[in-house]
């Protein structure tokens, strides 16, 4: 059987339904606030909030009902009910924070943002607080860090879940039998595209955000690449839950150092300065023989 048939095969029946749980209710979940606001109610940040935070559970709730009703098997097949190797859970931590670093740096080296000493992305923040003295800006840069680093990780691993139990639990092994490589891209671009509702609202590149689109499954293909490596060591979708929480509360940090900023270019870990860092990551992997697994 040739990779066309595998794939005919692949994407049917109880994967069809996966895809219909995901995308449908997360779309519309992610369109929400412009449902709202055409009907000329202006604020839905509250809304835009839980409503996004709703749809980051629908690939999950897509996997658990193509596995219990589609496949009539139970949820243990999904791997919730198991850690795998603990070290790795180190290296789900790490490796985002890792690359957020390489992409602050990264981004002032190409220009792409300039540092800024005076940290006026916090100044802005604490603007219209009473009674915040200047010397409090440094705490309250090393507390936000800080939280960024700890409590935020575990934290939003809990909304993280619900994508990487779809994505990685579930959509993955699915295209394994393609090969490791090709299951990682495509499950990736799947990924990506999942996140179009969102990008075409200025999420992540606000100065483009139909060109955004692209560059996000760029984005997605990545990372989707070091979070399915995490998957199959340990196989158990808690390992690149951590990571991808560990990215959402980490990914923006290089902003609170850097100003006049592109977000297309540099920042954050969804530009093209994170493109560099993760694309590194990988081919560390790749170099180390870890990609693909034996």
């Amino acid at each position: 059987m040739n990779n066309v048939e595998k794939t005919k095969e692949i994407f049917k029946g109880p994967v069809i339904v996966f895809l219909a749980v995901a995308f449908i209710p997360a779309w519309i979940l992610f369109l929400l606030p412009v449902f709202l606001r055409m009907a000329g109610i202006e604020e839905t940040a509250t809304v835009e909030l839980v409503a996004w935070s709703a749809a980051m559970w629908m690939p999950g709730l897509g996997a658990i009902i193509a596995t219990m009703l589609g496949e009539k098997k139970e949820l243990k097949t999904l791997g919730l009910g198991k850690l795998g190797k603990k070290k790795i859970y180190l290296w789900a931590w790490l490796v985002p924070i890792l690359a957020v670093l390489v992409t602050g740096v990264v981004s002032w080296l190409f220009g792409w943002g300039k540092f800024d000493p005076t940290f006026q992305l916090i100044r802005q923040a604490v603007e219209g607080l009473p009674d915040v003295p200047e010397t409090a800006l440094p705490l309250l840069l090393t507390a936000q860090i800080a939280a960024a680093l700890t409590v935020a990780p575990l934290f939003n691993t809990l909304f993280a879940l619900g994508e990487e139990l779809g994505w990685r639990g579930y959509l993955l092994p699915k295209l394994l039998p393609l090969g490791q490589i090709p299951a990682m891209l495509i499950s990736g671009v799947i990924w990506g595209i999942w996140h179009a509702p969102a990008i075409l609202q200025g999420h992540n590149y606000p100065e483009n955000p139909v060109l955004g689109v692209g560059m996000m499954i760029v984005f997605t293909v990545l990372l989707g690449i070091i979070f399915s490596w995490l998957y199959l060591k340990t196989k158990s979708p808690w390992a690149p839950a951590l990571a991808h929480g560990t990215v959402n509360a980490v990914a923006g940090l290089p902003l609170l150092f850097l100003t006049d900023v592109n977000l297309s270019l540099g920042g954050s870990l969804t530009s093209v300065s994170g493109w560099l860092a993760l694309a590194a990551l990988v081919g560390i992997l790749y170099w180390k023989r870890e990609i693909p697994l034996k």
